[in-house]
């Protein structure tokens, strides 16, 4: 059932304990919006419990009081709701459904989410869900703390590409400005997370050298290996170097995550990359999307350029 904000105002007012979760593989906006709702929770008298099925990068180690959110473990939890933020999927949140059968809300930005939720709040208008927890907060007359509004901050940042991606709008750009009246240093932020480990430096020139083209040069795709993933602790920004080669249209980036498993993240210039997601159970957005292919390596490249090919109208010309 979709809802409305005030209906989603309602329903934090009324229940008393909530799990709080988010995507697999988890990003700025996923982080920043878990962490910004959960403390807002907790500064009103709610028991909160944050969960994320997989391990936090450690370029958001800075953000205060991350260390609240945690694996899940085995254990049912009590809980009244359980509120699934910056996802499309619920399969995206992995073995959190499994600990509670509380009524799922969902708070999304993603054009592919599929309407798995309960209650759901979808606006794919917005650059990040971290804008629609701020409209929340807004309208709940909430207390914007100097750490939430960085964590705020950083999942709309993050999510809009620093505000250069084609999903900043004028809206986006007003929430930030008012995040700095709240207290946040854009520069402080922006240096946190453009530090690199000095492993995916010297990582880098082996990544690059995965680089190949297809379909007339429209298609770059990187791919991170068994051994380059030995290597380094973190892949963060790789897409970026494929992504801005002139001629191309759409980045590709191609983990390894066992023999038979990949993760594939997509940037695009043209193409609605959400529709090559959803196709292998995926999701995202229009210029940036991702999904997980059981296949090797080798076979994941071929089956993930080839769908983006047929996409584009092309011929792979590999």
């Amino acid at each position: 059932m979709k809802i409305t904000l005030e209906q989603i105002a309602e329903l934090l007012k009324k229940h008393s304990k909530f799990v709080v979760t988010a995507h697999v593989n988890p990003d700025g906006d996923a982080l920043g919006s878990v962490l910004a709702l959960s403390n807002y929770l907790i500064s009103i008298g709610k028991n909160v419990t944050c969960l994320i099925d997989d391990d936090i990068p450690s370029n958001f180690s800075f953000l205060n009081n991350i260390k609240m959110i945690t694996s899940p473990v085995e254990n049912k939890i009590n809980a009244d709701l359980l509120i699934v933020l910056d996802s499309s999927d619920l399969e995206r949140i992995g073995r959190v459904r499994q600990l509670t059968s509380a009524p799922v809300l969902n708070i999304d930005h993603h054009i592919s989410n599929n309407e798995f939720a309960d209650y759901l709040y979808l606006d794919s208008n917005v650059a990040a869900t971290g804008e629609i927890i701020f409209q929340l907060f807004k309208l709940m007359d909430a207390q914007i703390t100097v750490a939430i509004a960085e964590y705020l901050y950083t999942a709309i940042a993050t999510d809009s590409g620093f505000f250069k991606y084609s999903n900043t709008s004028e809206s986006t750009m007003k929430i930030a400005a008012e995040l700095i009246h709240y207290g946040v240093k854009p520069n402080l932020i922006s240096e946190e997370l453009e530090k690199k480990p000095l492993s995916s430096i010297r990582a880098l020139p082996k990544v690059l050298e995965t680089l190949e083209l297809f379909a007339n040069n429209r298609i770059a795709c990187i791919s991170i290996t068994q051994n380059i993933l030995e290597l380094c602790d973190s892949t963060e920004g790789f897409i970026d170097f494929p992504r801005v080669i002139d001629g191309v249209e759409l980045a590709i980036m191609i983990k390894y995550v066992d023999d038979s498993t990949c993760r594939i993240s997509m940037r695009s210039k043209t193409i609605d990359v959400s529709k090559i997601a959803t196709s292998f159970g995926g999701g995202g957005h229009k210029k940036a999307a991702g999904c997980t292919i059981h296949q090797s390596l080798l076979d994941s490249k071929k089956t993930i350029v080839d769908a983006a090919s047929r996409l584009m109208g092309v011929l792979n010309n590999d």
